[in-house]
């Protein structure tokens, strides 16, 4: 974990070389005045010597300019190592993320890694720059201090010995009872982030359903649990301070009463006595710092983890050693395919998988919900890998490809439609970031979607709000099959991505793919059998089986699932029609 970790830290190494120099100087500063102000008693003020006085103090104020000269730049260098840290665990975790595949992403939840990029890293960085600064200032101070008040008098300094390493127990048995908490309380941070996420992305829904209430127990409960983690921790940790006040006191107490029962008998000065004192505030202090920056590494440990599951999870899906760059055309094969979600899975999502599709083919896919349909066409493009057989496009295994030129060339437009913040053209150059405006409203031309966008004021400049949240369903469903065609690609899936729209605009986009992209292998995922009955062949499946292949005409004789769902239809659209008169 620490050497993931410290890989992060790249051109900040300097910074972070620096400031416990820094530091350490100046302990070195604070530690030698003390010996200064011994000196301008016991040789000063005791002795009459006004000249003596001057000059101690004079180097005095040099020391303590110094002392914070080193203060300053230690702070400096140490607040652009920590940013720098923060920054790179950001820019490291987001570009690992990007390559993971839809197998990686279903480990973490979306909250679950908002939380790694914000609040986790945060206290990582929080906790490096107390790391660079304090835990080295506090260790320093308390081994020079101490090896100062043993030169001076080593019957007295052991008294801070005693206070040492009774703390020391103290804070080992608190830091090992709050830790537990601490690695539960981020889990608890997942939930809260997950419940304000959800809310906020779907509060259309929230608020049609009037469930205001019912959102607000769900956050208020979220956001209790992290509350009653922090107050468990926190109840241990509020020992620390009354500890460490009881053994600064004590020892006060017990330096100055043997203290004064030395000085009486001539075996310590007064000087040397206030330097003691001093030494043991030093002592005491750092040893106060130690117990902060134990709190802050013990809530920084769970976060750690958590950042370095993200850093080192690996892509289930890499490129062959020799890809292939070039894919000859759209042909499909599936080659008794298997698959599974989890490798510990009893029962296949898919099973025993054999088809055959010819390049430029128009082949529907029909079935019940979890059949199983979106899972057969993510193993096209290779969004998961068969866990038995073989996936073959353009007569070669899936997996012999790159990764880049397989998707370039296979596109997929998502069950759930996707938009992002910008302008139309901006959105659909996602498809082809070099695509010219002609071209972008040729693929918005056979997907019919120009003829909303040229009502918009400012058409294809027209600014979508995240998430596509200003444009309809059907809209947004057009948007996105425009982006796709952009990729100009070999084979084209459309998973149920016509669903918003109506029949009429249904047929006109299957009518524009026949006539405009002849040779692009089409795959149409649908509930309406209008959708796909034209098409060349019809994949009816059941249960992650194929359990029909042929054309409209050969299922309705052969299949009867596919016969039961084209007659229902047919029925509704009867019945409609009837009611549609009866009430003209």
């Amino acid at each position: 974990m620490l050497k993931t970790l410290a890989a992060q830290i790249k051109e900040f190494k300097r910074d972070s070389i620096l400031t416990p120099v820094f530091m350490i100087l100046e302990v070195i500063m604070e530690t030698i005045i003390p010996l200064l102000m011994a000196s301008i008693i016991d040789n000063g003020v005791e002795a009459g010597n006004i000249g003596h006085i001057y000059r101690m103090g004079a180097i005095m104020v040099v020391m303590a300019a110094l002392s914070l000269l080193w203060g300053v730049l230690g702070g400096r260098f140490g607040a652009r190592a920590s940013a720098g840290f923060a920054r790179n665990l950001r820019q490291a975790m987001y570009d690992n993320i990007q390559t993971f595949s839809f197998s990686n992403i279903d480990k973490f939840s979306t909250a679950g890694l908002v939380t790694r990029l914000t609040t986790d890293v945060t206290n990582l960085q929080n906790a490096y720059q107390m790391i660079l600064r304090m835990f080295t200032r506090a260790p320093a101070s308390l081994i020079f201090a101490m090896c100062m008040a043993f030169s001076i008098n080593a019957r007295l300094a052991s008294v801070y010995l005693v206070a040492v390493i009774f703390l020391g127990v103290c804070l080992f048995f608190i830091m090992s009872r709050t830790t537990k908490y601490f690695n539960q309380v981020f889990r608890k941070y997942d939930d809260l982030n997950a419940s304000v996420q959800e809310n906020v992305s779907a509060i259309r829904v929230v608020k049609a359903y009037v469930r205001e209430d019912y959102e607000k127990s769900r956050f208020t409960k979220a956001s209790e649990n992290v509350y009653n983690m922090f107050v468990k921790a926190e109840k241990i940790l509020t020992l620390n301070n009354p500890l460490m006040q009881l053994t600064v006191y004590s020892c006060i107490l017990g330096i100055s009463w043997l203290g004064a029962k030395m000085i009486v008998s001539d075996t310590l000065t007064t000087g040397q006595l206030m330097s003691l004192l001093t030494y043991c505030m030093n002592i005491l202090s750092s040893l106060m710092m130690l117990s902060m920056i134990f709190v802050m590494v013990t809530m920084s440990m769970a976060s750690a983890e958590r950042i370095t599951e993200v850093l080192n999870e690996k892509a289930d899906l890499v490129n062959p050693e020799h890809p292939d760059f070039e894919i000859p055309d759209g042909s499909i094969q599936f080659k008794n395919v298997t698959f599974s979600y989890r490798k510990d899975s009893e029962t296949p999502v898919l099973s025993h998988i054999d088809l055959d599709i010819k390049a430029g083919e128009t082949v529907g896919i029909i079935g019940g919900t979890g059949s199983a349909k979106s899972s057969l066409v993510n193993l096209i493009s290779r969004l998961y890998d068969v866990s038995e057989g073989s996936v073959c496009v353009g007569g070669k295994d899936v997996r012999s490809y790159d990764l880049e030129t397989l998707r370039n060339q296979v596109s997929v437009v998502l069950q759930k439609n996707v938009l992002f913040s910008g302008t139309i053209l901006d959105n659909l150059r996602w498809g082809d970031k070099d695509a010219t405006e002609e071209e972008c409203i040729r693929a918005c031309r056979l997907a019919c979607a120009d003829e909303f966008i040229e009502r918009f004021p400012d058409q294809y400049n027209t600014y979508i709000e995240q998430g596509g949240s200003n444009v309809s369903g059907g809209q947004k469903q057009r948007l996105c099959i425009a982006r796709a065609l952009l990729k100009k690609p070999k084979i084209l899936i459309l998973d149920d991505s016509t669903s918003a729209v109506d029949t009429a605009t249904d047929s006109k986009i299957r009518k524009a793919f026949a006539e405009e992209i002849p040779n692009t292998t089409k795959l149409i995922i649908a509930q309406r059998i209008s959708s796909v009955e034209h098409a060349d062949h019809i994949i009816v499946m059941e249960d992650g089986k194929v359990n029909g292949y042929g054309t409209h005409e050969e299922l309705l004789k052969t299949n009867h699932i596919y016969r039961d769902v084209y007659e229902s239809q047919t029925y509704n659209k009867q019945a409609n029609a009837e009611e549609g008169t009866e009430n003209g």
